[in-house]
């Protein structure tokens, strides 16, 4: 457990360039560290870490439990995590930035820029033996589908036609190739998650000559100050590095073996990186700010902003996803019984959550239970890491909930 006297928490603020956001009124703070605390005793979850700023300014910081199962290193706001697939709000704002400078559009076939996009073919079914039976797509794949995973990419976690195709061929669980998988439908005509950010980063580095890790550190990272973000995670960090974890069948978690991830041979746009909430929140807040940095220069446009944050899918509804590998990820809805939307690179729930996130809020996750969201209406953010599988457990969503309410109650 970490906790911090009045003048060290003002030296972190300071260390992550901000001062204290006027949000929270006396004593919110002690609770929401108690729901932190006691959640994750109560839960056996072995640490999280959490953030809530408003656009200039860090609200609240909390860091609870241990860095892993043995050595009693407690977890701190710096602690590193793998973010999994909040890096896609990344590659997202990197494929926007693209947009700004005319190098591409929203609406035009990526097959013009990756070729092999043009090659894509639909999963209709399969043959009596279980061999796959596959057509050309009718209609071509853009920028927006890739951005709001309409394009016909899934996972096999959560699709059952992927998971047989990919049973079948033997890449069950592998990332993505550079020959893209089946589409399970026609582009833009449902929503599914799966691989389209990953191809949108692809895109990045295709129009700017450099890597995704070239380009987020120069144009991203850099500029936001975001020293803890990335793909690398060079052996000077690895003490920071929280420890993976599995629920296994008896429900209780259980510590991966503790060892330094090896350096990526490609960098993947849907997922991959390593990140702390300290880092995170400034991503966060560069959209509070629509666009701008602490220092007040442009990583975006406002009218990008606003068009990102906009609900891009039309009818279609975002953000539930049913699971048919489960020692990855439980069933997942994150707005039960509503019809939530999805902009370029977030869900977008249409009604408020009670005593949560207003309507319009942006929001999306990590497959380790890291999540985020941006509420642009009462003018906050918040990120909450923990790292065990599987992504979407009660165990993690419990927390998630109990401390999205002591927030709003707080405010």
């Amino acid at each position: 457990m970490l906790s911090f006297t009045r003048r060290q928490f003002a030296g972190l603020l300071a260390s992550l360039g901000a001062q204290p956001g006027r949000l929270f009124g006396a004593g919110s703070a002690g609770n929401m560290d108690a729901v932190l605390r006691t959640g994750i005793e109560r839960r056996g979850i072995p640490a999280v870490a959490a953030i809530v700023a408003t656009a200039n300014g860090i609200a609240y910081s909390g860091a609870f439990g241990t860095r892993d199962s043995s050595s009693g290193v407690g977890v701190g706001i710096d602690s590193i995590f793998s973010i999994a697939s909040m890096t896609k709000a990344i590659t997202s704002v990197a494929a926007m930035q693209m947009v700004e400078q005319g190098k591409v559009t929203l609406d035009e076939p990526m097959a013009r820029l990756l070729p092999n996009l043009g090659k894509v073919r639909i999963l209709e079914g399969f043959d009596p033996d279980g061999k796959p039976v596959l057509r050309p797509a009718a209609k071509p794949i853009t920028l927006k589908h890739l951005l709001t995973h309409t394009s016909g990419f899934c996972y096999d976690t959560w699709h059952e036609g992927m998971f047989r195709y990919a049973s079948y061929t033997g890449t069950l669980g592998e990332r993505m190739a550079d020959d893209p998988p089946p589409l399970q439908f026609e582009p833009g005509t449902r929503w599914q998650y799966g691989y389209s950010t990953e191809w949108a980063g692809r895109l990045v580095e295709a129009l700017s000559g450099m890597t995704l890790e070239q380009y987020f550190q120069r144009n991203i990272f850099a500029p936001l100050g975001m020293k803890d973000t990335s793909f690398f995670l060079p052996p000077q960090k690895f003490d920071r590095l929280v420890s993976e974890f599995q629920k296994g069948p008896d429900g209780t978690l259980r510590q991966e073996p503790r060892i330094r991830p090896s350096p990526p041979k490609k960098f993947n746009g849907g997922g991959g990186l390593y990140s702390t909430v300290g880092d995170y929140v400034r991503v966060m807040q560069m959209i509070l700010r629509a666009g701008r940095t602490a220092d007040g220069d442009r990583l975006l446009k406002a009218e990008t902003v606003e068009t990102m944050a906009r609900n891009q899918i039309g009818n279609l509804s975002a953000g539930k996803l049913k699971s048919v590998r489960p020692e990855i990820s439980a069933d997942v809805d994150f707005h039960p019984g509503f019809k939530d939307g999805f902009g370029l690179g977030f869900l977008i729930n249409a009604t408020a959550y009670p005593g949560g996130r207003s309507a319009g809020t942006l929001a999306w996750a990590g497959l380790e239970n890291t999540y985020y969201w941006i509420d642009r209406r009462r003018g906050l953010c918040a990120v909450i890491m923990m790292r065990f599988h599987p992504f979407g457990d009660p165990l993690a969503m419990g927390l998630l909930n109990d401390f999205e309410h002591a927030v709003y109650a707080s405010v």
